[in-house]
């Protein structure tokens, strides 16, 4: 495996580039990366779906259980045409989910907090479920903001992700194979 990563030292610096132009893109366009990202999962959503239509059918034709991969089918198939015909809808949706899963477990992290400065006195349970009910609101009432946010994040990733690729790859071109 060494040396193919060796004899192939530029497969990874040509993935180190292509992750920090991602990352560049995320941060000057996020809207746009953002509704990128919507568009490959919605063409992941129907191409699974279309496979799990398939897998149904095969199992129904030798008598098998068909009802959970047709149901799981036809939703995937309808999530994907949703995200494709409306990605700004789906982005929002992605983001007030993300609201309410902040806004519920903040408001869980407050009350185990509750129990706990109660026992030793230790308060910043509360104050870390507090800014995450505080981050659910802000999403809920800017949703924008989530998906510019969200695309830094990616951004941020890919750009720590590519230069560890790029370092790499410069790093083991001179070794022998």
């Amino acid at each position: 495996m060494a040396a193919i990563l060796v004899g192939n030292w530029w497969v990874l610096a040509l993935r180190g580039v292509l992750a920090i132009l991602f990352a560049i893109l995320a941060f000057v366009l996020p809207l746009f990366t953002a509704a990128v990202m919507v568009l490959v999962f919605a063409a992941y959503c129907f191409v699974d779906g279309i496979f799990a239509l398939i897998a149904g059918l095969r199992a129904a034709s030798h008598h098998g259980r068909s009802a959970p991969l047709l149901i799981e089918g036809v939703l995937n198939l309808l999530i994907g045409i949703f995200f494709f015909l409306w990605p700004g809808a789906a982005l929002v949706a992605f983001v007030w989910m993300i609201a309410i899963w902040a806004v519920v477990t903040g408001v869980l992290l407050i009350a185990a907090g509750i129990a706990l400065i109660r026992h030793s006195g230790e308060w910043l349970l509360i104050l870390g479920g507090i800014i995450s009910v505080l981050f659910g609101i802000v999403l809920f009432f800017a949703p924008g903001a989530g998906i510019v946010a969200l695309s830094w994040w990616l951004g941020f990733y890919a750009l720590l992700f590519g230069i560890a690729l790029l370092v790499a790859a410069f790093r083991i071109r001179h070794h022998p194979i």
